[in-house]
């Protein structure tokens, strides 16, 4: 899993309403980091945390207090009602050897042989959630659905990965290829043609029959 640096203060205020409105006059955003000993209240830059926000990857963050770095995964982010900007993050500390639980997001590739028939193709699942030690979290996880067809799924238990258990359901559908509604109404607007020509032949077969003359 890629780690990426992220400087950090230390703030004394934690409740105090008037300090923290001014941390984020300045463009800071207040944090506090669990998981450790004790809990470190402090502040990093909006602008660099929001840049780390905009990568689809999973990620460790190493928060820079100068003296120490601490590595981490973000938890939550809470945002402002009104303007959407971050207001406060909780991150928590990671650890060699403690698993830690996080959402991996898949991103798929291949144009599937299913899709190319005329079949759509469902994603029903943009992140797996495991648990594992941070060694063997991958950035993301790559589905390939070239070789799908029309009525294949691919689902979390197709997904092989050594060191890591996931708390998703195994037969969980991450992605699907189904018939397309189009192709099912080109497939009945066929029929319907079909039947509409044979009973026009009848009609053309009974009128031919009825205006023959009778035999003597």
């Amino acid at each position: 899993m890629k780690v990426i640096e992220l400087e950090a203060t230390m703030r004394d205020e934690v409740r105090n309403k008037s300090a923290l409105a001014n941390l984020r006059k300045e463009e800071r955003i207040p944090a506090t980091l669990y998981g450790g000993k004790e809990n470190i209240n402090f502040h990093v830059n909006e602008v660099a945390f929001s840049k780390l926000l905009a990568k689809s990857e999973v990620f460790m963050v190493s928060l820079n207090f100068g003296e120490k770095q601490i590595n981490t995964v973000v938890r939550e982010v809470q945002y402002h009602p009104v303007t959407d900007r971050p207001i406060h993050i909780d991150f928590m500390e990671v650890f060699d050897d403690k698993a830690i639980t996080i959402g991996v997001p898949v991103r798929f590739t291949g144009n599937s042989i299913g899709v190319m028939n005329g079949g759509q193709r469902r994603e029903k699942l943009r992140k797996l959630v495991l648990k594992a030690l941070p060694k063997d979290i991958p950035e993301e996880f790559v589905v390939d659905v070239t070789e799908m067809r029309i009525g294949d799924v691919i689902q979390v238990e197709n997904v092989k990965r050594e060191g890591i258990e996931f708390l998703d359901h195994p037969k969980a559908v991450i992605v699907s290829v189904k018939t397309s509604r189009n192709v099912v109404e080109t497939a009945l607007d066929d029929e319907e043609d079909d039947e509409e020509g044979d009973e026009t032949a009848a009609e053309t077969a009974d009128a031919a029959a009825e205006e023959a003359p009778a035999a003597e």
